[in-house]
């Protein structure tokens, strides 16, 4: 029986925590927005019964308790935005997808749910959400970069009063520190792929949302510094509100 017990007790651990940190919510219009951080880029909004999945990634298993979404986003054609795997695997039936053509261009055919294509600086309402497409690549700019001007998008939406940036995999581009009103931002932070601590906190204050989550902070090194990015925020401003939450529960 012990022999038995102990083999159960090591299958568990190997399988891995792949349960999201609890949820944070946000005062809103007609009811608070949930935020639910799952992993690494990947998050769900859940507003006024609208549920948002940006960048569905790492299995079903993570989403088998949260609600089935309305809307899916999706950034750019890199496995950790655009997963087939876990696009395959979850309900997305009644989602409407909301994808760069590049994603478009990409997606399994298995998936039946309306596709809506938005190019950068393009704005729509969703599900009445207004949503606006916004820039995001990499620095310097060329050809061969691993995020080219135009491919992928970050989203700005607005519900319940409130304006969200997800930021997809960016640099520090004149774009988004030109973002004005944000309410909450989700920026990334890993080299070599995005930026590092410091690009991130120097554009955070520029366009100084009233929270900043880091997200999407695993890179080629490990996971970023993400105390050292909170520390360079709140140097350069005490009223903005950065929160870190545990987007590798793995």
């Amino acid at each position: 029986m012990k022999t038995l017990l102990l083999i159960l007790f090591l299958m568990v651990s190997l399988a891995g925590n792949t349960q999201p940190p609890a949820p944070d919510y946000i005062p809103a219009n007609h009811t608070s927005i949930k935020i639910q951080p799952i992993l690494h880029g990947t998050l769900m909004l859940e507003w006024n019964g609208e549920v948002i999945y940006s960048d569905p990634y790492g299995g079903a298993s993570r989403f088998q308790n949260l609600p089935t979404p309305s809307m899916i986003l999706i950034t750019d054609i890199h496995g950790d935005h655009l997963n087939p795997e876990t696009l395959l695997a979850i309900d997305t039936e009644s989602a409407t997808f909301v994808v760069p053509q590049a994603v478009a261009d990409l997606l399994p055919e298995e998936i039946t749910s309306k596709v809506i294509v938005m190019k950068n600086g393009e704005s729509r309402k969703v599900n009445d959400i207004l949503i606006m497409a916004v820039p995001m690549y990499n620095l310097p700019e060329s050809e061969d970069s691993r995020h080219t001007r135009g491919r992928g998008n970050g989203y700005v939406l607005h519900l319940g009063g409130k304006n969200i940036y997800i930021s997809g995999d960016t640099e520090d581009i004149t774009e988004m520190r030109a973002l004005k009103d944000i309410d909450v931002a989700f920026v990334c932070m890993n080299l070599p792929y995005t930026m590092d601590i410091d690009q991130a906190a120097s554009a955070v204050l520029e366009f100084r949302p009233a929270v900043i989550y880091p997200f999407h902070y695993r890179g080629q090194g490990g996971l970023n510094d993400i105390e050292g990015f909170k520390q360079l925020v709140n140097k350069g401003s005490d009223q903005i509100d950065v929160r870190l939450r545990n987007w590798y529960s793995e």
